[in-house]
């Protein structure tokens, strides 16, 4: 899939990968941001905030636009 960020100059390949991971029971992502994000108590909490972490970031680019 062809992905362009507002930071990017030309479109590139994006691949989906699984930010989700395990860390002593408890479930956290990874942000393209370079922080980590949790803990959640379960993987589908986890996708949940997932989409709500990406709404809110969206929106705040959207603001600085």
């Amino acid at each position: 899939m062809l992905g362009k960020r507002a930071q990017d100059i030309v479109p590139a390949m994006v691949f989906p990968s699984d930010r989700i991971c395990r860390i002593n029971g408890e479930f956290y992502f990874s942000t393209r941001e370079g922080t980590q994000e949790g803990p959640f108590v379960s993987r589908e909490v986890a996708l949940l905030e997932v989409e709500a972490y990406i709404k809110r970031m969206l929106q705040v680019d959207k603001v600085a636009s």
